[in-house]
């Protein structure tokens, strides 16, 4: 039987094992290009909320897409992955701040890493105590967390500043705040109207996190009480900001002051070497810092130069330990919020000597200010 030369071919390819095997590799991988190529369509084909969403918002936007081609595109890209909110890194993590910040501080006055602050995403969820979505004609609406991430809200300069003082309790204050719905605070302190001024408002803005319609825009930094250009500079940004200040008792403030530089120069004089320039007569040394943050009134008459009495609110330092839920709502009438931070938000921790929150910022967990706090104040000879 005589075979055909494409025959002979063919059945010469068949027997080789080598040329055999690369045959069937080769119709494997045929069928696995097949499968993808159809999984990948069938996929294309199935409803995308998030694509969905971002091509409506591309779609009524033109000129953006426009702006955000080329070099553009990629510093849009840069600028919104640092504006991104970022995790509590947990306030719970010992409050230790960026090197913008003093080293440590003792009760209710920790140091921590900001970002908490961008962490209020989850905050957000609280504005819902109604529970869930909530639905207006028959429709449901967005979360407050669905609208930071999906990139809502702008940044604002603040309305509100902690400006004081050092050591009276400004970094409990402001941790206490948080938990409110309506207040969205920056983290570290920014220390712009006293050390980065020349940086410019848009510069300061910028550190800002967003704020929907309605919420409030709060920063602290403790210096600005003592800073002699703080209240003008302040009051050229707006003079409607409202002004808080955290007073606590200035000879405990002072021994507190003394007992944070102690803790990172143990070499220092005393504390009644310092505080007097003769021990005889009595003369206190009012130029050094931790007595003359103390000489509140000062201060304020500084500041009584370019804000009325009314936009500024004294708390006080002593009964943010015995009181908070009480000093709490005198600050949230004084923002004009609704008065969400109670008692329930609140328990004492005896071995740490203050307050506690039961569920901080984005948190299920209880939560106290950090390591720093509560440290032990040395003797000082009366």
């Amino acid at each position: 039987m005589e075979y055909s030369p494409v025959c002979h071919s063919l059945y010469a390819f068949w027997s080789s094992p080598v040329k055999k095997k690369l045959l069937l590799l080769s119709i494997m991988f045929l069928i696995w290009v097949y499968m993808l190529y159809s999984c990948v369509g069938y996929c294309s084909t199935m409803p995308s909320l998030v694509v969905d969403t971002y091509r409506g918002k591309e779609s009524s936007s033109p000129v953006k897409r426009t702006e955000n081609t080329g070099a553009g595109a990629g510093v849009g890209l840069v600028s919104r992955l640092l504006t991104k909110p970022q995790p509590w890194e947990d306030i719970e993590s010992d409050y230790e701040e960026p090197s913008v910040r003093t080293a440590s501080r003792d009760l209710l006055d920790a140091d921590r890493t900001e970002e908490w602050d961008e962490q209020q995403q989850q905050m957000m969820m609280m504005r819902g105590f109604s529970g869930g979505l909530g639905l207006r004609n028959g429709a449901a609406e967005p979360s407050a967390m669905s609208s930071f991430s999906s990139g809502a809200g702008s940044k604002k300069l603040p309305q509100a500043i902690i400006i004081g003082v050092k050591k009276g309790g400004t970094r409990a204050l402001l941790e206490f705040l948080r938990v409110h719905p309506d207040i969205r605070a920056v983290g570290a302190e920014p220390h712009f109207f006293d050390r980065n001024y020349d940086n410019g408002l848009e510069w300061y803005r910028e550190l800002m996190p967003k704020t929907l319609e309605g919420q409030i825009t709060m920063e602290k930094t403790p210096s600005y009480f003592v800073t002699r250009e703080a209240p003008a500079r302040i009051s050229a940004m707006s003079r409607d900001t409202k002004l808080i200040v955290v007073v606590r008792d200035p000879v405990t403030r002072a021994i507190s002051d003394y007992t944070q530089t102690l803790s990172k120069k143990p070499d220092i004089p005393s504390f009644e070497s310092l505080t007097f320039k003769n021990r005889t007569t009595g003369l206190i040394d009012t130029s050094w810092s931790a007595v003359q943050i103390g000489i509140y009134a000062k201060h304020l008459d500084n500041w009584l130069q370019y804000f009325p009495m009314e936009q500024l609110l004294f708390v006080s330092g002593e009964r943010l330990i015995s009181d908070p839920a009480g000093e709490l709502g005198r600050v949230q009438d004084f923002l004009g919020l609704k008065r969400i931070i109670t008692d329930k938000h609140f328990y004492f921790n005896q071995t740490k000597g203050f307050p506690c929150l039961k569920k901080a910022e984005g948190s299920s967990k209880p939560h106290c200010l950090g390591k720093t706090k509560g440290r032990t104040h040395p003797n000082i000879d009366p």
